[in-house]
């Protein structure tokens, strides 16, 4: 249980479970410059959250989303952002994962290029995971993080120069840390991430560079989650600014790369990349979270925006190679490396056709991805680095990236990044207990502290399991009859479904499954939509 335990620094209380070691993460200095954030920035990160919001519910209503007229200059000038840092230059390769100590050493061991070293869908935020996960990157850094675990493997880093370089992910801004307040309101967890690991690490990265130049952890890189609009990037651009006064690191050290995971994001590209371009890295192409976002923004703009079953929209359907054209072109014009997105397949170390099954797949999606354009894309575990490297390798060869390539030459509209009807597929029984097996399994072992979940050989993460309840939610509530049985989508049907998942793993220690089985209904089955399924979630952590 939460029990508030003070700080040494005025008006900010630390409330939440022991975690070992929390003092050498948790220190005043850290505290003071995460309160400084807190009292500089909430105000405005609050007003964009209703804007957001406000913005949403008219997409909803009017089922239109366009480019924004006002910023048409922008899309049309010619500027460039800041040259990547020569640990950012090659990124065929990314992994990413949780920043649990296992998952740290093999993530930075892998052979990737970078490892997204995840605080946010990849993490469960309770007090623990976001304390720890500080912990490990600061013993990684300073190389004390070898250890044993409990079977008796051992786990030990590779010399400094062959690890991956690491980039943090920190919370959206739509998620508050409970667990510390400044002034009596709950900070950000983006202000709790992004501040201890700056505050903690920017020097000490900076230090590694003089030392070695060819150290891959050499600065502090960010990965910008669930970014709606411009001023949203613009205001990240600020507390970059700020952050790095404040500690004396010179402007523009910090690099991020944005994940362009929402669909008004993806009208806003360029627009995005303009206000972070002092410390832009580049965009992403996140795309569970951007079927999500589509289903969120469009839930009542009738049949031409109900998705099919997850599994059957693919990169290749029209309105989602739209947003990687776009993306591949908008970054090669501007200097910035396009990432594609997560192979989420994964690889049986015990069943040789599922393996077989899991690479093929994943070979067919990184050759898609390297041939379009991209300059590196992301893999869930580390038997697939290989793969991936060689899609990227055949494509780059030599060459660290291929922003020489534009893309694909063909025009995209609005109409084509909304053509989710092209998409083709069906809403099938099959996709609908699929659902909610992955959202009910996921949300379990969320509520436990994990937050990445191998399910049905995928990597489930926060992001899969929005997809799952949110297309339940849309399916209802736009009168959807599975094109297998002709049944009507209710919420008395989706119940029954819970009902049968739940008997269908009595041997199973119990867990939180009755916990989760609630929460799932009441973000798949309420009348209003939840926004996000983390924000009625987080009261049931610790």
């Amino acid at each position: 249980m939460a029990a508030e335990q003070g700080s040494a620094v005025p008006g900010v209380v630390v409330a939440g479970p022991p975690v070992q070691r929390a003092e050498e993460v948790l220190t005043p200095q850290a505290l003071a410059f995460v309160a400084g954030l807190h009292r500089a920035f909430d105000g405005r990160r609050r007003e964009l959250l209703t804007a957001r919001r406000a913005r949403r519910d008219g997409i909803a209503r009017t089922g239109t989303l366009d480019f924004r007229p006002e910023t048409a200059s922008v899309r049309a000038a010619e500027w460039q952002v800041a040259p990547a840092p020569p640990a950012l230059t090659d990124r065929r390769v990314e992994i990413t994962g949780p920043t649990d100590r296992k998952t740290t050493v093999n993530a930075l061991n892998s052979g990737a290029r970078v490892w997204l070293a995840d605080f946010e869908d990849a993490s469960a935020p309770t007090w623990h995971n976001v304390v720890t996960g500080q912990l490990n990157l600061i013993d990684a850094f300073e190389g004390r993080i070898d250890f044993t675990d409990d079977r008796g493997k051992a786990y030990a880093l590779k010399p400094a120069r062959e690890l991956a370089t690491v980039v943090v992910r920190p919370r959206g801004w739509h998620l508050d840390e409970r667990h510390l307040t400044v002034d009596g309101e709950p900070v950000a967890g983006a202000f709790v991430d992004f501040g201890l690991y700056f505050f903690h690490n920017a020097a000490r990265l900076l230090a590694r560079a003089a030392r070695d130049p060819q150290d891959p952890n050499s600065g502090p890189y960010f990965y910008l989650p669930k970014t709606e609009s411009h001023p949203e990037a613009r205001l990240w651009n600020e507390v970059f600014t700020h952050a790095q006064a404040e500690l004396g690191i010179p402007h523009g050290t910090i690099r991020a790369t944005v994940l362009i995971e929402t669909v008004t994001a993806a009208f806003e590209m360029d627009e995005i990349l303009y206000e972070l371009r002092d410390h832009a890295a580049g965009l992403n192409a996140g795309r569970w979270d951007y079927l999500f976002s589509i289903v969120k923004n469009f839930r009542d703009a009738g049949p031409a925006f109900v998705l099919p079953d997850r599994n059957a929209v693919t990169m290749a359907s029209p309105f989602m190679a739209a947003y990687t054209r776009l993306l591949v072109r908008t970054c090669h014009r501007r200097g910035a490396h396009a990432i594609g997105g997560m192979s989420a397949f994964i690889p049986s170390r015990t069943d040789p056709e599922v393996n077989a099954a899991a690479l093929a797949k994943v070979r067919a999606d990184k050759e898609r991805e390297a041939g379009g354009g991209f300059d590196g894309s992301w893999v869930a575990h580390p038997d697939l680095v290989p793969v991936a490297r060689a899609c990227f390798d055949a494509v780059l060869g030599d060459r660290p990236h291929q922003k020489d390539n534009p893309g694909p030459a063909e025009p995209v509209t609005a109409a084509d990044l909304l053509d989710v009807a092209g998409a083709g597929g069906s809403c099938t029984s099959a996709g609908l207990r699929n659902a909610v097996q992955v959202g009910i399994r996921y949300l379990e072992a969320w509520l436990r502290g994990t937050g990445a979940v191998a399910l049905f050989h995928l990597m489930e993460d926060t992001a899969t399991a929005e997809i799952s309840r949110s297309q339940i939610w849309q399916w209802i509530h736009n009168g959807v009859r599975l094109a297998d049985t002709g049944e009507r989508v209710t919420a008395d049907q989706v119940r029954r479904l819970v009902a049968e998942e739940l008997a269908a793993l009595p041997g199973q220690a119990p867990g939180r499954r009755q916990e989760a089985a609630a929460l799932f209904e009441q973000v798949a089955l309420g009348e209003e939509f939840t926004e996000f399924l983390t924000l009625p979630a987080l009261d049931l952590l610790d």
